[in-house]
């Protein structure tokens, strides 16, 4: 099939089908872990029991009819395109998004993409000397994030099936309370796992100072990085000055501001405070002083920022 061929047939732009063709070229795909082994597998991975069953509902048999001639290329090269860039770490989308509303095939393609590749990432692992229960807990956030875009109603996926290859290339490994990326520094990233203490913090970033060293010695990182919305200085005007986001925010020397390309941080704000962009914000929860915080401040006109701040490490 031609792309324009296989770009009808999916759903999806043309130039999406393209890009997977070209960064995959010919480079060799792997197979799914058996099915019989799936269930395991989903549980190591912390998926939740409803997404695990629509998971294995929609597995890529050889004689399923739900994957059509395209879905099977598709799958076939994403997991191509993912597993050429073993050892990155940059933002790599795996492929279109996709119509999420015509079965657990579609909706879950990516995820079987991810399983595809969870032999590689542990070898990938195993052979930076990285331990298991680090690997096992980096590799769950597979779990976190399907049940995340559950409470979401979909509208969650289309970021997390890009941030979740990281994890499968070994570009990003969870240490304690905080995800650590590889890269020029060691970008900071905050999971949804309670509270963001102080204590959780310290501890964290002790774990990655001695880490990475270890693992990438050819690697020198002398500044922790992060890019959130929860630096927003804004965040002060409301919250009191003991709060753990205050305390997270005072470790960080933040850069002049920049508006983010492709980036609008009152949405990403509603994303991660509410899980969910298409409650209208009146009715949003107020229950929490960051819930009221976050509602006060668009009802008044004003708009959040995406901050970008470092700290030696």
């Amino acid at each position: 099939m031609d792309t324009d061929d296989l770009a009808a047939r999916l759903g999806v732009p043309a130039e999406e089908v393209d890009r997977v063709r070209r960064l995959a070229g010919d480079r060799p795909s792997v197979p799914l872990p058996a099915r019989a082994d799936a269930p395991a597998l989903l549980d190591r991975l912390a998926v939740p029991p409803d997404d695990a069953a629509e998971i294995i509902a929609g597995w890529p048999d050889p004689d399923s009819p739900a994957w059509t001639a395209e879905l099977r290329w598709l799958l076939d090269r994403s997991i191509a395109l993912v597993r050429a860039d073993l050892g990155g770490h940059g933002w790599l989308p795996p492929g279109p998004a996709m119509p999420r509303d015509r079965g657990p095939a579609w909706r879950h393609l990516y995820v079987y993409a991810y399983l595809a590749l969870v032999d590689d990432a542990r070898a990938y692992h195993r052979a930076h000397g990285i331990s298991d229960d680090v690997s096992w807990a980096t590799l769950a956030d597979l779990g976190r994030n399907l049940a995340v875009d559950r409470r979401m109603r979909g509208e969650g996926w289309p970021v997390m099936q890009s941030w979740l290859t990281l994890h499968t290339r070994g570009g990003l490994y969870e240490l304690g309370r905080l995800q650590h990326q590889r890269g020029d520094t060691i970008g900071l990233h905050i999971p949804d796992a309670g509270p963001l203490t102080p204590e959780a913090v310290d501890a964290s970033l002790d774990r990655a100072r001695v880490f990475f060293p270890r693992h990438f010695p050819d690697e020198h990182h002398t500044e922790f990085s992060c890019g959130s919305w929860l630096l927003d200085p804004q965040l002060r005007e409301y919250l009191p000055a003991d709060s753990n986001i205050v305390a997270f925010q005072r470790r960080f020397t933040l850069d002049p501001y920049q508006e983010p390309d492709g980036l609008d941080a009152d949405v990403e704000v509603r994303r991660f405070v509410f899980r969910t962009l298409s409650t209208p914000l009146d009715r949003l929860p107020r229950r929490t002083v960051l819930q009221r915080a976050v509602i006060d401040h668009l009802a008044a006109g004003r708009h959040w920022q995406w901050r970008q701040g470092r700290f030696p490490v």
